[in-house]
């Protein structure tokens, strides 16, 4: 079922949002090679902890770390571990954080020291595909409306878009109604309503948009191991538009 927040619930999805942002900000100069993934997912713990709130994705369906940390052909849901960053990869960090029971979610993808023009273009369109998407999200609109604005703008600059995979609604679970997929029809799906929360978030690939599981049950691998970006912002649905729930990032900016 889809839910209406009330401003009070969105003043609380906005704190926990607002922690989401910071645990980037705060992780952003760790971002270097010879890091471990493992030691990058122990400094968003203490971080979230030390900010009055708990990690959301710690435990939500059995899913064992506080961060998603998927690396280069990795998609989504990336296990932290004692892999080093290297110079050339690139990094996608999910974060959740829970406040007062109401959740935060953003991802967003970083580079690694000097990357290729390859990757660079894939950050590129795939955050600039993050904004396309949510110049949607307005009352009467409807769900289809931004997945069939990301789907035509990744797919114009030759990109995968996986589509097993969707944002969705936030609220006092990470993962609420309504699926917000990241292609579609125009004109169908959910109608948007003032006082929704959902998470936007395009999962693009350099290659083939099919991908498979790993053997950890979790990690979602493109199927031809080309890199793979991820940006993510939750959003509440205004009178005349959306306000982002999950930080100060500007269209364009990082």
């Amino acid at each position: 079922m889809i839910t209406i927040k009330s401003p009070r619930e969105i003043e609380l999805l906005r704190q926990a949002g607002y922690v989401v942002y910071l645990t980037h900000q705060y992780l952003k100069p760790f971002i270097k090679e010879g890091i471990t993934t493992n030691e990058l997912n122990e400094l968003a713990e203490k971080f979230i902890l030390e900010h009055d709130c708990t990690p959301s994705f710690k435990g939500c369906e059995g899913f064992p770390y506080t961060l998603c940390i998927s690396l280069n052909d990795e998609v989504v849901h990336g296990f932290p571990s004692e892999r080093k960053l290297q110079n050339g990869d690139i990094i996608t960090l999910d974060i959740g954080a829970c406040y007062k029971g109401y959740h935060g979610d953003s991802g967003w993808t970083y580079k690694v020291g000097e990357i290729s023009k390859e990757k660079e273009d894939l950050m590129k369109w795939t955050e600039e595909s993050l904004f396309i998407g949510l110049e949607q999200v307005k009352p009467g609109n409807r769900v289809g409306d931004i997945g069939f604005a990301i789907q035509e703008y990744a797919e114009k600059h030759g990109l995968g878009v996986v589509k097993e995979l969707c944002g969705h609604g936030v609220g006092t679970e990470v993962h609420e109604a309504p699926d917000v997929p990241n292609y579609g029809r125009a004109g169908t799906g959910p109608r948007l309503k003032e006082g929704m929360v959902i998470a936007v978030e395009p999962m693009l690939t350099l290659g083939s948009p099919d991908i498979y599981v790993d053997d950890n049950d979790w990690t979602i691998i493109s199927q031809d191991h080309s890199p793979s970006a991820h940006y993510e912002h939750t959003v509440a649905v205004t009178k005349d538009g959306y306000e982002i729930l999950t930080g100060e990032w500007k269209d364009g900016k990082r």
